[in-house]
């Protein structure tokens, strides 16, 4: 049996009240923990697409797929865990920053490639788009200063090259009316 690991699922969904509530339930139910979700609509307007990030093994994965599929509404699932994938997440950190302080955040915000959004006499607010250790990274050498307010997104992924865009054009071809 292989060990948890993180994984990452794209479910593409028929836009519609509810399927957002049945996906998450399927996991409560069965006593999963989500560690990211994001929805959002597609480049087709009644489908949305569901980035989920949960700790599973090979055979909790294959089980959690097949049972999205008995879901109504789901239209296409992907496990992008072992594909090539970008995968990316949106963090907004106010950090304390007075006169004193405020060059070595700035450094940090350089070193991690963040931008600073907000400059008060006390305080940055740092926005960084970057992989989830990265960020997680970036939080752990702003802590220090004094973290007021962290907010982050949640995961978004999508595969790179073609192979993932053919299946999922033959998906569409059989889906669209």
């Amino acid at each position: 049996m292989s060990p948890p690991i993180q994984r990452t699922f794209i479910v593409h969904v028929e836009d519609r009240p509810g399927v957002l509530n049945r996906v998450i339930s399927l996991f409560r139910r069965r006593a999963y923990n989500i560690d990211s979700l994001t929805v959002a609509r597609t480049e087709r307007p009644d489908i949305s697409r569901i980035t989920l990030v949960v700790r599973a093994d090979d055979q909790v994965a294959r089980l959690l797929e097949a049972n999205l599929y008995k879901l109504i509404n789901i239209l296409y699932v992907e496990d992008l865990t072992h594909q090539n994938a970008v995968l990316r997440e949106l963090a907004l950190v106010k950090v304390r920053a007075d006169e004193e302080t405020r060059p070595r955040v700035l450094q940090l915000c350089e070193v991690f490639r963040a931008r600073a959004i907000d400059v008060t006499p006390s305080s940055v607010i740092v926005e960084l788009t970057d992989t989830l250790d990265k960020i997680d990274g970036l939080i752990e050498m702003l802590r220090p200063h004094g973290i007021i307010e962290l907010v982050r997104t949640g995961a978004v992924a999508m595969t790179c090259g073609t192979k993932s865009q053919e299946r999922k054009n033959a998906w569409t071809a059989n889906t669209s009316g």
